[in-house]
């Protein structure tokens, strides 16, 4: 009975698992900030499309200057919000990038694990196909003695 196969790197591959699904799930994180700052973003488009909308005509100095540091407000906001989903598309890239290096990383060690079990079981099959030819011959009695 040949004894099964044990790999010699099971710890590193279950490391390696480990570090690939912490990657998918920085890699979820980072997808669910970038889609929430897309969402805030286009609320602050539509506040100003809002405030644009709005008729100015008939405002007093002291409205009409709230309603220009508001306009200015908005400005600010968007400018804001453009840069943090510039910085977290960029996260999100990297969480991409190490979330498939993770996985490259796994994906070779469970195929050198393949390799290694299949060259394995082929050894113990030429050794047990051995051992039969062996006792085959051993056995083997002629009559002519």
């Amino acid at each position: 009975m040949p004894k099964p196969f044990v790999f010699k790197l099971e710890k590193v591959l279950e490391f390696r698992e480990q570090a690939e699904e912490q990657a998918r799930l920085a890699l979820a994180e980072a997808l669910r900030l970038h889609q929430e700052a897309k969402k805030k973003l286009w609320a602050v488009e539509e506040l100003i499309v809002a405030h644009r909308k709005k008729r100015y005509e008939n405002l007093s100095a002291n409205d009409m200057w709230l309603w220009q540091q508001y306009d200015v407000a908005l400005k600010e906001d968007l400018q804001a919000a453009q840069n943090r989903l510039k910085q977290l598309a960029l996260n999100l890239q990297k969480c991409r990038a190490e979330a498939v290096n993770k996985s490259k990383d796994r994906k070779l060690l469970e195929k050198l694990k393949e390799n290694q079990a299949k060259k394995y079981h082929e050894e113990e099959s030429l050794k047990e196909q051995k051992e039969f030819d062996e006792m085959a011959t051993i056995r083997f009695k002629p009559e002519n003695f």
